[in-house]
C-alpha cells in the first residue's frame, strides 16, 4: 500500500464530472473533437469581460516594488474594502473590510470555513442534489455530510430540513444558484430556513451556521434575483469565487464574507484567517486580488448563456426529455427516461454525448448537462440525444 486507505477509497468514488471529462478527451482522440458532444464539465467557454483583461494588463505592467510579496493572510486591506463595499449592496448589510477573507476560489473558501467551524463528529446538512465535492471537503475537517431531499422542483423543503436537523449538525450548506439544478432559492424560503436555524440553535444550545456557496450568483435568467442570506439569518457565512462570473476558473480567486451580525464574528474572522494560512493556501494570489478589486460588479455577458439555455431546453423538450428549466447557473438536470441514470448516461456515451449521472450529485434518476459550450455542440448533439431516448421508448 503506497497511499492512504482513505484516499484509495476516495479515488474509487472520485468525481463523475472529472471521469467523464477524461473520457471525453479519449473519445475526441478517437472520433475527432467535432464528433463528441461534451457536456461534462462546468468550464466556462465565454471569454472574460474586457474590463478584466484591461485591469490585468495594467496591473501586470506595473513596475512598483512589492506587488508580488506576501500580504496579510486575509488579503490586501484595499481589496477587502472594495469587496466589502460591493457585498454590502448585495446583502443589504454593513459588511466591513475585516468581514472579508480573500481565498483561493470558493473551494478554498469552503475548506477554510469548514476547518474553522467543525469539530470531529460534527455534521453538515446539505439539500440534495448538491455539488459532488462537498462530501470530500467536509471529510477533510473531520465532519460528515448529511443530505436532505428538496421539493420536486429542487426548491428548499423546509419541513424535511426541520426533520433532519439533529444536535450534531453544525452547519447547513446551500448553493444558489444550484449546481447541478440551476435552481435559485427564494427569499421566502431563506427566511423560513433562517427562522428554523435560530429555533434549532436555541433548542440545541449551539450555533448552527448557514453557509452559502455562491459562485453562480451573477449568472441568472428571466429577471430572477438571488436573495441575500445576511438578512435571513445572522449566523451566516458566504463563500464565492470569480471563476464563473468573470470566466477565470483557473485563476483560483474568491472570498469569504462573514455576516457582521454573527454572534461570534470576531472569533470567526480570527479562525478563518488562521485556517487560510495553515491549510496551505497562505493567501489568495496577489495579482488576482488586485485585478478583482478593480472590476467589482463586472461579469460576463449572461446573454450568451441564456441563448445556450434556450437552445438546449427547446431541443430536448421537443425530443421528449423532462426537466425543470434552470433559473441560474449553466446546468440542466433532466430526468433520466429510465430509473437507472448511470445506464442512461452510458447510452448517451454510446452516442458520443458526455453527461454526468445524477447519482453523483445525490439526485438519482437525473443527469447533468453543462451548457457552457459552443452553440454548435448543443445543436449538433440533438440527433444523438434523440437516438438515445428512443432506445428506451
Amino acid at each position: 500500500m503506497t497511499i492512504s486507505k482513505k484516499i484509495e477509497l476516495f479515488i474509487t468514488k472520485a468525481s463523475w464530472i472529472r471521469r467523464m471529462f477524461e473520457e471525453g478527451a479519449r473519445l475526441k482522440a478517437i472520433h475527432g473533437p467535432d464528433n463528441v458532444f461534451d457536456f461534462s464539465l462546468g468550464n466556462p467557454n465565454v471569454d472574460p469581460p474586457p474590463a478584466f483583461k484591461q485591469a490585468l494588463k495594467e496591473i501586470a505592467g506595473n513596475a512598483a516594488a512589492g506587488l508580488h510579496a506576501y500580504m496579510p493572510n486575509p488579503g490586501y486591506p484595499f481589496v477587502r474594502k472594495a469587496v466589502a463595499d460591493f457585498v454590502s449592496g448585495e446583502q443589504q448589510a454593513a459588511v466591513a473590510e475585516n468581514d472579508i477573507i480573500m481565498t483561493c476560489g470558493a473551494a478554498g473558501g469552503l475548506n477554510v470555513i469548514l476547518k474553522t467551524i467543525l469539530d470531529p463528529g460534527d455534521a453538515v446538512l446539505v439539500p440534495a442534489p448538491y455539488f459532488v465535492e462537498y462530501g470530500f471537503y467536509v471529510d477533510n475537517h473531520g465532519g460528515s455530510l448529511k443530505n436532505v431531499a428538496t421539493n420536486p422542483d429542487f426548491t428548499l423543503n423546509i419541513d424535511a430540513i426541520d426533520q433532519a436537523l439533529t444536535p450534531d449538525v453544525k452547519a447547513v450548506l446551500i448553493n444558489s444558484p444550484n449546481n447541478p439544478t440551476g435552481q435559485v432559492y427564494s427569499a421566502e424560503s431563506l427566511a423560513k430556513l433562517g427562522a428554523l436555524l435560530a429555533s434549532k440553535s436555541r433548542q440545541f444550545s449551539r450555533t448552527i451556521y448557514l453557509v452559502s456557496d455562491e459562485p453562480y450568483r451573477k449568472i441568472i435568467y428571466d429577471g430572477v434575483r438571488v436573495p441575500g442570506i445576511f438578512t435571513a439569518y445572522p449566523d451566516s457565512i458566504i463563500t464565492t469565487s470569480y471563476s464563473k462570473d468573470l470566466s477565470i476558473p483557473g485563476e483560483r480567486i474568491g472570498f469569504i464574507a462573514v455576516n457582521p451580525a454573527a454572534a461570534h464574528r470576531n472569533s470567526l474572522i480570527g479562525g478563518l484567517s488562521l485556517a487560510n494560512r495553515i491549510l496551505g493556501f497562505v493567501n489568495a494570489p496577489a495579482m488576482m486580488q488586485r485585478v478583482v478589486a478593480a472590476v467589482q460588479g463586472t461579469a460576463v455577458d449572461v446573454g450568451h448563456y441564456a441563448r445556450k439555455r434556450e437552445l438546449l431546453c427547446t431541443g430536448l423538450q421537443k425530443l421528449g426529455y423532462k426537466f425543470v428549466k434552470p433559473a441560474g447557473a449553466f446546468y440542466l438536470f433532466p430526468k433520466s427516461p429510465i430509473p437507472d441514470d448511470v445506464e442512461f448516461v452510458r447510452a448517451l456515451q454510446d452516442e458520443l454525448i458526455l453527461a454526468v449521472p445524477g447519482s453523483g450529485f445525490g439526485g438519482p434518476g437525473h443527469f447533468r448537462l453543462a451548457f457552457c459550450v459552443d452553440d454548435a455542440v448543443i445543436t449538433n448533439a440533438m440527433p444523438a440525444f434523440g437516438r438515445a431516448i428512443r432506445k428506451f421508448e
